[in-house]
């Protein structure tokens, strides 16, 4: 009988991992707790720093997976791992065997709700990136009669008041890349953004952001919004500070837009509890070795890859599944 490797979560990793099983002559089955396997791409219109449509991406991610001749299993949760990763337990109490488990569970989305001084599902005009990104997917951005727009960086991360002290990473290149969006849809917009600092760490990243101010026009001020409110004729009225001359600033805008943080998955607490995996302080799974042990649980054959164990682009969590299958591979010849 084959080799039978179980891989925890459909998004761009989980594919990944299971495209590349499947070249190592190894069986993955793919269980995703949503009806189709994709995760976040799913959501996403086009992807920095290349503006590639993510379509693109996933669709290639897709037709690979395709090719494999993975199993998946769509609309099913994990339940328990198993000792040493020799089975899983669905929450339909189905019984799973594997010789090898792959975490790729993800991350959740900051819940802007939480940040209450901001408005978010109190005033119309106030949205996150996500709902930014449906809009594009959708053909068009829905604002106010006018055209003055506003980005926040950071909500959700770098937070002490919410327990999010950690950085999400692409959160700034997510920002610089909406905010030309929007002058590339409205070119008569005034586009702000918010910033503590702006973080331009990837390829491509500082090339972006340099574009945004030269070419785009888009206005970067060194400061956080204390509170939003709505006007009486639904525009947002913002009070900030800009802390590069250290005055206070107020500004109506007619679009309020919440660049939303990544938040440690829901379900790491559960690994922890029921599999005795350690959390970093994020609530992000703790590899074996930050260096040397990346993708490796501690457990000879449970591995991870992706954003469980932290925030990370595409690219990377893509390059950390094909790093977690070789990894695999080797624990099956020992």
């Amino acid at each position: 009988m084959g080799k039978k490797v179980i891989i925890i979560g459909g998004g761009v990793a989980g594919m990944q991992t299971a495209i590349t099983l499947s070249k190592l002559g190894i069986s993955p089955v793919i269980i995703e707790r949503e009806e189709t396997i994709g995760g976040k791409l799913n959501r996403w219109d086009r992807l920095f720093p290349t503006m590639t449509p993510a379509s693109e991406v996933l669709g290639s991610l897709r037709e690979q997976v395709d090719a494999s001749g993975a199993e998946i299993l769509t609309s099913r949760e994990v339940k328990e791992i198993g000792q040493e990763g020799k089975n899983v337990t669905l929450n339909d109490g189905t019984r799973l065997r594997s010789d090898a488990v792959v975490v790729t569970s993800g991350f959740d989305l900051f819940p802007a709700e939480l940040k209450e001084e901001y408005g978010y599902k109190i005033y119309d005009n106030v949205y996150t990136t996500v709902d930014v990104e449906r809009m594009f997917r959708n053909g068009g951005i829905r604002t106010a009669d006018g055209r003055t727009i506003a980005f926040l960086h950071c909500v959700g991360s770098r937070d002490e008041k919410v327990n999010q002290r950690h950085c999400s990473r692409v959160c700034c290149i997510t920002g610089v890349k909406q905010a030309i969006e929007m002058k590339q849809a409205i070119p008569d917009a005034e586009v702000y953004s918010f910033y503590m600092d702006m973080r331009m760490f990837g390829p491509g990243y500082e090339e972006l952001y340099r574009q945004a101010q030269q070419e785009f026009n888009i206005h970067f001020i060194r400061g956080r919004i204390s509170e939003a409110s709505q006007t009486i004729d639904n525009r947002v009225q913002i009070k900030a500070e800009d802390t590069l001359i250290g005055l206070p600033l107020k500004m109506t805008v007619d679009m309020l837009v919440l660049i939303v943080g990544m938040k440690a998955g829901a379900c790491n607490l559960q690994w922890s509890r029921c599999n005795g995996v350690d959390l970093y302080p994020s609530g992000f799974v703790k590899p074996k070795d930050q260096f040397t042990g990346s993708v490796d649980s501690g457990s000879p054959h449970i591995f991870y890859a992706g954003t469980i164990t932290a925030p990370k682009n595409i690219g990377e969590s893509i390059n950390e599944a094909v790093a977690a299958a070789h990894r695999v591979a080797e624990s099956l010849k020992e």
